[in-house]
């Protein structure tokens, strides 16, 4: 009698299909990859780095059925946005780190293949940082001190503009 192998991933199901994905972000473009339960490709898109472009990534995700997790490079940077958007929409986003820079060159470096590669990251399980919610007293804390900064830098400036030469 032959064995069956079963594969169970960290994905969980409800009978309907799960969708991951993956963002590789930018300055001014975000590059998603859905990928099905499987890893199977279902969809490769640009989009803007824009509040109109977080809308049209939400409706792609909204119009693709139940995706389950988004894995999204740089979120403490470029994907920031688009993180902070997405989890306000109750999607659950994960940080993904970027692969290593030499394995990137070995295989090429793309957009979509870096999108993927994080959609990817979500289906084994390996990921599982929740990214900064931008919000809070740590952020409370950071603009405070860059006021400071702010600050301290205009009082120098103008009591260096009175010393005589």
């Amino acid at each position: 009698m032959a064995e069956v192998l079963q594969i169970h991933t960290n994905v969980e199901s409800s009978g309907e299909a799960v969708g991951l994905a993956g963002i590789d972000t930018h300055k001014d473009t975000h590059h998603v990859a859905v990928i099905d339960e499987f890893g199977r490709p279902v969809i490769d898109q640009a989009f803007s780095a824009s509040a109109a472009g977080y809308g049209k990534v939400v409706d792609l995700f909204t119009r693709l059925g139940h995706v389950v997790k988004v894995g999204v490079e740089g979120t403490g940077s470029y994907g920031a946005g688009i993180a902070r958007a997405l989890t306000l929409e109750g999607f659950k986003v994960i940080e993904v780190m970027r692969t290593n820079r030499q394995a990137r060159r070995r295989r090429g470096k793309s957009d979509p293949l870096d999108a993927h590669q994080a959609a990817m990251a979500m289906l084994s399980g390996v990921e599982d940082t929740t990214p900064k919610g931008g919000d809070g007293p740590v952020e409370a804390m950071r603009i405070l001190l860059a006021e400071r900064r702010s600050t301290i830098k205009a009082k120098t400036q103008t009591m260096t503009r009175f010393i005589p030469c």
